[in-house]
């Protein structure tokens, strides 16, 4: 079985048309498999075998080829073996792919229209008035900030506020006592 994470991750270096015939090409791959992880035995060391059969023949017997073990310890290596079938819905990991590959599609498109766009923003910003209100002149420094900037231009503000609000409790509290 290959990785859905490798594949997403060459799916991501496709253009469209390539990876419209590279989903297709997966379409050979089985959905349905028998694993079997057996573990040493004896002087043979373990290993895991995968085979598509069907849930029926998910067995040691059926599986594990060519058997590591002569004739008489068969059984006793079969019932050291885990096997398990296991099913996957090709389907959908394809079109969870499709999906995740459109959204980022999708953010990387309007990350590009905003870059082209933050220009012509700028460039109104400049025939603008001088503003004359002290907290509207604050916002307009802010938007030549860097975002840690505007954070802790905020942050600042909040404390001052909540300086302010204390010295108010505690004014009306000397008052009524």
């Amino acid at each position: 079985y290959r990785t859905w994470y490798s594949i997403a991750s060459i799916a991501c270096l496709l253009p469209a048309s390539r990876l419209t015939k590279f989903v297709l090409h997966l379409q050979n791959y089985q959905d349905v498999r028998c694993k079997c992880i057996c573990p040493p035995y004896r002087n043979f060391s373990g290993n895991i075998y995968n085979r598509n059969v069907t849930q029926k023949d998910c067995n040691c017997l059926h599986v594990v080829d060519p058997m590591p073990v002569p004739g008489h310890d068969v059984e006793a290596y079969c019932l050291l073996c885990e096997c398990k079938y296991e099913e996957r819905s090709s389907n959908t990991i394809k079109v969870t792919i499709i999906l995740y590959l459109t959204v980022v599609g999708a953010l990387l498109l309007y990350m590009v229209f905003l870059l082209l766009v933050e220009p012509l923003i700028r460039k109104r910003d400049l025939y603008t008035q001088p503003l004359h209100n002290e907290e509207e002149a604050e916002v307009l420094v802010d938007r030549n900030n860097t975002m840690l900037e505007r954070v802790e231009g905020a942050q600042q503000r909040w404390k001052k506020q909540v300086q302010e609000q204390r010295k108010t409790v505690f004014d009306r509290h000397k008052m009524l006592s």
